[in-house]
């Protein structure tokens, strides 16, 4: 069984402001210079969700400041580092949006994939038309030998998975190679158009290569996996 990642190390749910006001010493010992997430709530509904490197004090603080009669009850969670908790509180917000948070927050690097989910609708709508209702174009055009693979059956085996080009890599023997999936599925490599990851991939290695393992994707920003999982 693989093993999870560990992100929070302790916690305190649903503690009641009135035992952080009259136990500020034991409490302090748990929490002094720890970093992590925490929550404010009023009556059982999350008020505010936020993140600190020093939580005593920021608890503190909000005993004084204007969320001061907005909360009865807070909540701690402390993270072994500080890597990621950004993104965790950012995660929350958007999923919760707290009513006492101003401010949404953003991502550090994601891909908004509300922009391709758009693009690939238009894209099956019009091929879907293209195939009901031909458009006459001139003999041999790239849109016409393509429309003629997907009904032959002849398409690159990459083309079933992309509708918009995609950046390939590996780095072999210490080096980088850099290819791009074209949008009708086959794979341009140092200036030279390969019909399968295989035989991109023999182009670098220099002998027969099994190209779907061979080859990384961007499947999301910073996220490189095999390209056999583009078949998943």
């Amino acid at each position: 069984m693989k093993k999870r990642t560990q992100i929070v190390c302790q916690h305190l749910e649903y503690i009641s402001r009135e035992a952080l006001e009259r136990h500020q010493d034991i409490i302090r010992q748990y929490i002094r210079r720890r970093h992590g997430i925490y929550a404010l709530y009023r009556n059982g509904k999350l008020q505010y969700v936020g993140l600190a490197s020093n939580l005593r004090a920021r608890l503190n603080r909000h005993l004084h400041d204007r969320h001061k009669d907005s909360w009865d009850h807070f909540s701690v969670y402390l993270t072994i580092d500080d890597r990621g908790i950004k993104e965790l509180e950012t995660l929350l917000l958007r999923i919760v949006s707290p009513s006492g948070n101003k401010v949404g927050g953003k991502f550090v690097k994601s891909q908004n994939l509300a922009v391709q989910l758009r693009r690939e609708i238009r894209t099956w709508h019009r091929k879907q038309e293209e195939l009901l209702v031909p458009v006459r174009r001139k003999k041999g055009s790239a849109k016409t030998s393509r429309i003629a693979q997907e009904r032959d059956g002849n398409a690159p085996p990459l083309a079933k998975f992309i509708s918009v080009p995609k950046r390939i890599r590996v780095r072999y023997k210490g080096k980088l190679y850099r290819a791009r999936i074209r949008r009708d599925g086959t794979i341009l490599y140092d200036g030279v158009v390969y019909r399968t990851p295989s035989a991109a991939g023999n182009a670098v290695r220099k002998r027969p290569t099994n190209g779907w393992q061979f080859w990384q994707y961007e499947r999301a920003p910073g996220d490189w996996v095999a390209l056999s999982k583009i078949r998943d």
